[in-house]
């Protein structure tokens, strides 16, 4: 039996099957082993592709994060530009506004003027009305006495009359040559005032604009900040001024109140935008040139004004001052056309009177430099002024002048009468400062309503443009206490809430009024 079986393993059906069989396992194990390793391999493939993911996903995210930052610092640099521009623009119109209120003032003295002479000469007529109803009456007595007298009692009569009459017309005389002498001086006043200023010719004074410097193309913009914004920094810092770039095409707005730092910062951009090299190396190049040229420029104009006034004597120091007022402005007028202006007034007004225009001449030029001095000084430019003229040995006519020129310290001489009177015609005259009709009407729109906003106020009118409100009230609903309760009230809301020039009379009216006709 175990020899069949022996022998029946050893048949070649058996020895086949069993190689097939040991072929099977061999060929399972070797795709069992396969199939690991390619799944070790696919996982470690999928683990890089995996981490290679996430490092771009974390280099992704940090450029978006740096991105994000960059735009929210060029966003939040043009919001800053949006407000320094709007308050520049608010600056301007609150210039305008103040500007316009000294003219209106001065029309408003006038048409007071006007209507205090009109007042006059009423008066005068109906003083004249009534003599003569009274010289009416007299003639009449007179006459119904004369029916009832004999011959001595007319004389004794008309002796009296004549008396009395000489009186009356002595009287009268001594009252004419009076007012006559008034009216002459009056009119001797208004006829040197009226030659000086036809014999003086003006120039309309220019208006005051924005620091704008035109770019060739947008792309100078970019040039202009430079690499994480040092040109721009560089240009700010060596120029003291601020460099405003936003949409607006092809253009760069310079903002400063240094007026001679904006000029100058001016000259320097526009040299570097056409020269086309812009790094912190040719900006302070570029503005140190532009500084030499802005210095020559203030003698120059320094200068020529003492040139154009024939003045002598002038220290240095004063000349570069006068120069550097062609660059600042009051309001709309400039300061150096308006100094030279006061200074030629000045002098025809001293001529009229007989002074010497010469040193109307000089107070008349020099009242205004406290404008031009930095900050070194305190006090009010008047005051600033005069200081720095004593201190280089000017005559104390002028240094007095310059220092009353706004009424500060007591007047000590003619020149500074004569100087407050020029400064006055120079700055009130047509065309010198002007005010939009818009922003005049708005805010006289403003001081209405404010006084309406009040309880009890039934009417509100602003009248002397702007300079008075008459609130009306209710007599019934407001006793007189209450009236003179809101008329506080009311100053001081337009002291709290309104800008205003000078200052505001506040009136309360509250009155009571019966008519009847009689038919």
């Amino acid at each position: 039996m175990a020899t069949l079986i022996i022998a029946e393993l050893n048949s070649p059906a058996l020895l086949s099957f069993g190689a097939a069989l040991v072929g099977a396992l061999l060929g399972g194990l070797t795709v069992w082993y396969t199939c690991r390793e390619s799944r070790r391999r696919a996982e470690r493939t999928a683990e890089d592709i995996l981490q290679s993911a996430r490092r771009k996903a974390e280099l992704v995210a940090e450029e978006s994060v740096s991105q994000a930052e960059i735009e929210v610092e060029r966003r939040r640099a043009e919001l800053r530009n949006r407000i320094e521009r709007s308050e520049m623009k608010i600056e301007a119109k609150l210039r305008e506004i103040c500007s316009h209120e000294e003219s209106i003032g001065a029309l408003d003295h006038q048409l007071v003027l006007q209507e205090r002479k009109v007042k006059e000469e009423s008066d005068g007529v109906e003083e004249e009305r009534q003599e003569v109803a009274k010289m009416s009456r007299n003639l009449r007595r007179t006459m119904e006495k004369l029916a009832d007298m004999d011959v001595d009692e007319v004389k004794v009569a008309l002796r009296e009359e004549v008396e009395r009459d000489c009186a009356d017309e002595m009287h009268g005389l001594r009252k004419s040559v009076l007012d006559r002498s008034e009216r002459d001086l009056q009119e001797e006043a208004r006829r040197m005032l009226v030659a000086a200023m036809q014999r003086l010719a003006s120039k309309p004074t220019d208006d005051i604009t924005a620091t704008i410097v035109q770019l060739p193309n947008d792309d100078m913009k970019g040039r202009i900040i430079g690499r994480e914004g040092r040109n721009i920094k560089s240009f700010e810092a060596s120029t003291g001024t601020t460099l405003l770039i936003d949409e607006s095409p092809q253009m760069v707005l310079i903002s400063s109140f240094d007026p001679v730092r904006r000029h100058i910062a001016k000259i320097a951009l526009e040299r570097l935008v056409k020269d086309g090299r812009i790094h912190p190396a040719s900006i302070e190049e570029s503005v140190h040139e532009a500084q030499s040229e802005v210095d020559g420029i203030v003698v120059d104009a320094g200068e020529e004004a003492i040139r154009a006034l024939k003045l002598a004597s002038v220290h240095p120091e004063l000349v570069q001052l006068i120069g550097k007022l062609r660059f600042r402005f009051s309001y709309t007028q400039n300061a150096l056309d308006h100094s030279i202006e006061v200074a030629r007034l000045g002098a025809l007004i001293a001529s009229e009177l007989g002074l010497d225009p010469a040193i109307a001449k000089r107070a008349g030029l020099f009242h205004d430099l406290g404008k031009a001095i930095d900050a070194e000084y305190e006090g009010s430019h008047a005051l600033i002024g005069a200081e720095f003229l004593k201190r280089l040995g000017e005559d104390n006519v002028v240094v007095n002048a310059v220092a009353a020129h706004h009424e500060e310290v007591k007047v000590e001489s003619l020149y500074a009468g004569i100087v407050i009177l020029a400064d006055t015609i120079s700055a009130v005259r047509p065309g010198a400062r002007a005010e939009l009709m818009s922003s005049y009407i708005e805010r006289l729109e403003r001081l209405e309503k404010l006084a309406l906003s009040i309880e009890g106020v039934q009417g509100a009118y602003a009248i002397q443009a702007g300079r008075e409100i008459r609130a009306v009230v209710h007599p019934i609903d407001v006793s007189d206490d209450e009236a003179a309760r809101i008329a506080r009230t009311l100053r001081r809301r337009i002291e709290d809430e309104l800008q205003y020039p000078s200052t505001i009379k506040v009136t309360v009216i509250r009155e009571q009024r019966f008519t009847e006709t009689a038919k």
